[in-house]
C-alpha cells in the first residue's frame, strides 16, 4: 500500500513513524513533511489541492491522510473525493465543527450534548452585557481558526471586554475574530479524547491529557501543547461510557442528519466537572502531541485503522492498544511562542543505555534539513516520547531522552504529567 500524509509537524511524523513499521506500507509521501520525515519517506513539494490529488493518482496512492485542520476546513477531502481517491479525513462541511466555533457550540445546543452555558454573537453590546452576567473567570474565544491561539481566559470582567473588542474589531485574530463566543469557565480538569470515525461507526482511543501553558505548574501563555500522557487514570470505564453516550453517538448522529457525515478523527476537548464530562470543543484532527503519544500506544497496523475509517468498514475491525503508558516532552525553540527564533543545529547523543534506546524516540516537528544535518527552525522543535509500564517510568524516560537532546535556546516543561504523579 502506498499512503501520503498531508502535514508537515510532529503529527504528520508520528502518523508516518507508525505507518512505516507496518508490513502493509510499501511507500510513503509527506506533502510537504518537514526536514526530518524525508528519513521516513519521500516529501512532496505540491501547495495546490488539486495538483497534490493528481500527485495521488498518478503515483497509485491508496491512500491519503490528511493531518492538520486548515486543508481539511479548506476542503481537501472533497477534492480528493471528486477524483475518485480514498481519503482519511472529514469533508469541508464536517470540517466546520473546528472552523467555527460558532457552528460547533450551536451543533452542541441543537444535540443536547453537554457544554458551557454561552452566546456566540458579533455586537460588542451584547458581548459586554453578557460578560457581565457571568463569574470570574470568563472564557472567551474567537469564531475562526487561529492555531490553537483564539481562546482568552479573562481573570476580570473589564480583560473579557477588552478581548471581545480586540477580537470583534479584527485587531486580535482578523477575520477569525469578528463573531464570537462568550461562556462561562468550567471548574474541573480537561481531558483530551479522539474517536476515529466513517460516518456511522467509531473507535474511541485512550484519553490522553494535554500540558498547554509554557512553564512548569501551569504557569505562562498558552501554546500549542507543551507535552502530554496516556492514557490517563483521570478517566475510568463510566467516563468513557457517558462520554459514548452523550457526546460521540448523538454528534455522529447530528452530523449524518446535518447532510455532513463525519469521517476522520473527532478530537473532543472536555472538562470533567464533578464526574460529568462538559465538551469546550471540537477538533477534527488529532492533537499534537497528544498524536504522538497515541500512535506508538496501537497494536493493531495503522495501516488498517486509518484505510477502514477512509471506506466506512470500522465495524469490521477489532482495534488493540498496548497496556503501556506513553509521555511525549515538548522542546520549544527560544523564543516560542512569542516569535520566530534563529535555525540551531540539532545534536542527538548516541543512546548507549539499552532501556533508552528501546523505550524511547523523538518525533520532530518544527525542523530543516541542511547537508543531512537537522535544525531547530522555530516553533515547537520536537517531541521526547517515552514508554513505560506505568506513568512514571515513561515519564522518567521521555526526561532521559531530553537530556540526550541539544540545541541552542531548547525550552521544555519539566512537570509533564504531573496531574497523574
Amino acid at each position: 500500500m502506498n499512503i501520503m500524509i498531508v502535514g508537515s509537524g510532529g503529527r504528520e511524523y508520528s502518523i508516518g513513524r507508525a505507518l512505516g513499521k507496518d508490513s502493509a506500507v510499501d511507500k510513503l509521501y509527506f506533502a510537504p513533511g518537514n526536514g526530518a520525515t524525508g528519513q521516513l519517506g519521500e516529501n512532496v513539494n505540491i501547495k495546490e489541492y488539486d495538483a497534490l490529488a493528481d500527485f495521488a493518482a498518478d503515483n497509485s496512492i491508496d491512500l491519503t491522510i490528511v493531518g492538520p485542520e486548515a486543508p481539511l476546513v479548506d476542503g481537501i477531502v472533497d477534492i480528493f473525493k471528486a477524483k475518485g481517491l480514498t481519503v482519511f479525513g472529514p469533508s469541508q462541511a464536517a470540517a466546520q465543527l473546528e472552523g467555527s466555533k460558532v457552528y460547533m457550540k450551536n451543533f452542541l445546543a441543537r444535540y443536547g450534548i453537554p457544554t458551557a452555558r454561552y452566546i456566540e454573537t458579533d455586537s460588542i453590546e451584547k458581548a459586554f452585557k453578557f460578560i457581565e452576567t457571568l463569574p470570574l473567570p470568563v472564557v472567551v474565544k474567537a469564531d475562526g481558526l487561529c492555531a490553537g491561539k483564539g481562546v482568552i481566559i479573562a481573570q476580570s470582567h473589564d480583560e473579557a471586554k477588552v478581548a471581545a473588542s480586540e477580537m470583534l474589531s479584527g485587531k486580535s485574530f482578523g477575520d477569525a475574530g469578528k463573531n464570537v463566543i462568550i461562556e462561562e469557565f468550567l471548574d474541573g480538569y480537561e481531558l483530551s479524547m479522539f474517536a476515529i470515525c466513517d460516518g456511522s461507526d467509531y473507535i474511541l482511543l485512550p484519553a490522553a491529557q494535554d500540558h498547554k501553558r509554557l512553564l512548569d505548574g501551569d504557569k505562562g501563555p498558552n501554546t500549542g501543547g507543551m507535552g502530554a500522557y496516556a492514557p490517563t487514570p483521570l478517566v475510568d470505564d463510566v467516563i468513557y461510557e457517558k462520554v459514548r453516550e452523550r457526546v460521540i453517538r448523538p454528534t455522529l448522529d447530528g452530523m449524518q442528519n446535518e447532510g455532513a457525515p463525519f469521517e476522520g478523527v473527532l478530537f473532543i476537548g472536555l472538562m470533567i466537572v464533578n464526574g460529568e464530562p462538559i465538551t469546550l470543543e471540537f477538533n477534527v484532527r488529532f492533537g499534537d502531541p497528544e498524536c504522538e503519544i497515541l500512535m506508538p500506544l496501537m497494536k493493531t497496523p495503522a495501516s488498517e485503522l486509518f484505510y477502514k475509517a477512509a471506506t466506512s468498514q470500522l465495524k469490521d475491525l477489532k482495534v488493540e492498544f498496548s497496556d503501556e503508558y506513553a509521555v511525549g516532552v515538548v522542546m520549544a525553540s527560544r523564543d516560542y511562542p512569542y516569535k520566530g527564533s534563529s535555525p540551531a543545529e540539532i545534536v542527538v547523543d548516541d543512546v548507549v543505555h539499552e532501556e533508552i534506546a528501546k523505550n524511547t524516540h523523538v518525533s520532530y516537528a518544527g525542523v530543516s534539513e541542511d547537508d543531512g544535518r537537522l535544525f531547530a527552525s522555530g516553533g515547537r522543535v520536537l517531541v521526547c516520547v517515552g514508554i513505560g509500564d506505568s506513568i512514571k517510568e515513561a515519564r522518567d524516560r521521555a526526561y532521559m531522552l531530553c537530556g540526550q537532546v541539544h540545541f541552542a535556546g531548547k525550552k521544555l516543561r519539566t512537570d509533564i504529567a504531573y496531574q497523574a504523579l
